[in-house]
């Protein structure tokens, strides 16, 4: 893959569908100058983690197997484990939150597909998990190929909504949105900006795609490169739309603007026309992502399984060299989650949150990776002080942005990460035992027990309705 490619891989992972949802989550939670500060610190805080793996690239160029394995060379062979279960199910969430996605756009035309959690919608979605699994086992480069077309075609809508709602820039809204405490409370400027984290963190999700792709780079510091490049891109976008929107439309309507509220938004300036232009973008930015996740998600398994990390049925290619065993289990899994949104109040928020909190343990077990290189010297032979010295200051601030993360999901979610972390860790015994390898050390039964208690609060929580889905 060239860095075109790699860069495609990244912006098609991050520009999915919660750039649609942007205009409705930030008017809930906060007026212009809460979002100003919420884009910065979101902003800087992945900018750092981008950085992060820009330089483990460069550090560590052997390390080519994805986000899983620096928790892994860091932490040991459980901790890059449970990165690699915690990235593949945040891809899982996200990806059924695709789905959701999708039916909740067409329930804008059509009653019974509801807020995308009827039976039509599932329905529906289940023809489009498996023609998009037939199309990935066909080859991944093939696949890729495609995804770099769509992210093309994608980000044209969303620069036109972004130019048409400046063009309808009033400046009695904006100046009213400035602060939004005219049409009601919101809290305290920290607490708006804390219900912003997880929504900024959500769209950034992604960012790690040149990683995971760093086998196919044609060099190894395109990787680096790429993901720098498209995360600048991509931030620019997503602060434009939401300011853009906040340019036209008072604080208390795009609060109360359906999902996708881009879709709602862009209506409401320029006529019906617009709804249908824009839930077409919808569905094109949806699909596009939900191919680039799928890849990711299939090949976060079958590199494991390459590596005896996981079971070795989940590292079975087949004649097109696509991973066809994970990428069955990972159809299977959105397939489950699908059924699961049925019974979820508010699924579409509900999958959200839960794949961001999925993905911050991977991101945090990097960030700490490249903190122990820059602490202990590690890699930097021949490199000077103070490049060594910013580099670790980068690895610091993303490892105290992913802890701050962690604090703003809250312990619900925290907790619903370790239920599926601890039935999980069969998988890991399973491949150990495979290969008669030592299944924990003295620091990994540690680990594992804080696993499963935490999953075991966590499932009686559930049980007993405490932790509300």
């Amino acid at each position: 893959m060239s860095v075109p490619t790699l860069t495609a891989m990244v912006v098609g992972g991050m520009v999915g569908a919660g750039v649609f949802s942007l205009p409705a989550r930030f008017g809930v939670a906060t007026g212009i100058l809460g979002s100003l500060i919420a884009w910065a610190i979101a902003g800087a805080g992945m900018l750092m983690l981008a950085f992060v793996f820009q330089n483990l690239a460069i550090r560590k160029p052997e390390l080519d197997s994805g986000v899983f394995i620096y928790a892994k060379a860091g932490f040991g062979d459980y901790a890059g484990f449970n990165s690699a279960i915690g990235f593949w199910a945040s891809s899982i969430a996200g990806n059924t939150f695709y789905w959701v996605f999708i039916g909740a756009t067409l329930g804008a035309f059509f009653d019974s597909f509801g807020d995308g959690d009827t039976v039509l919608a599932v329905a529906l979605a289940t023809v489009g998990v498996w023609t998009f699994h037939y199309l990935i086992a066909r080859g991944v480069r093939d696949a890729a190929i495609i995804n770099r077309i769509v992210t093309i075609f994608k980000i044209i809508p969303i620069l036109v909504f972004i130019v048409v709602m400046f063009f309808y820039f009033d400046a009695g809204v904006f100046a009213d949105n400035w602060t939004a405490y005219g049409y009601g409370d919101l809290g305290s400027l920290n607490e708006q900006i804390r219900n912003t984290m997880l929504i900024t963190t959500f769209v950034f999700i992604g960012i790690e795609g040149a990683s995971v792709y760093s086998r196919y780079a044609k060099r190894r510091e395109d990787v680096g490169r790429a993901t720098v490049m498209g995360f600048l891109s991509v931030l620019s976008i997503f602060s434009l739309v939401t300011l853009s929107s906040y340019a036209a439309v008072p604080q208390p309507e795009l609060a109360a603007t359906r999902q996708p509220s881009m879709v709602g938004v862009f209506e409401s300036q320029v006529g019906d026309w617009g709804e249908v232009f824009m839930s077409v973008a919808v569905v094109v930015s949806v699909l596009g992502a939900y191919l680039a996740w799928t890849l990711m998600a299939a090949e976060v398994m079958f590199i494991p399984a390459r590596q005896d990390d996981f079971p070795e049925f989940l590292g079975r290619e087949n004649e097109a060299g696509t991973p066809i065993t994970a990428l069955v289990v990972t159809s299977l899994a959105v397939q489950g989650l699908l059924a699961l949104t049925l019974f979820v109040t508010d699924a579409l928020n509900f999958m959200l949150d839960l794949s961001t909190s999925l993905a911050l343990l991977p991101y945090l077990l990097a960030a700490a990776y490249a903190l122990k290189l820059g602490l202990t010297g590690e890699s930097y032979e021949g490199v000077s002080a103070g490049v060594r010295r910013k580099e670790t200051i980068v690895a610091g601030v993303a490892t105290a942005y992913t802890i701050f993360l962690f604090d703003a999901a809250g312990m619900k979610f925290v907790l619903l990460m370790t239920v599926l972390l601890a039935p999980a860790s069969l998988l890991y015994v399973k491949a150990r035992s495979e290969h008669a390898r030592r299944i924990f050390t003295p620091a990994e039964i540690g680990l594992f027990a804080l696993i499963v208690a935490g999953g075991v609060i966590g499932a009686v929580g559930l049980w007993t309705g405490r932790i509300s889905l």
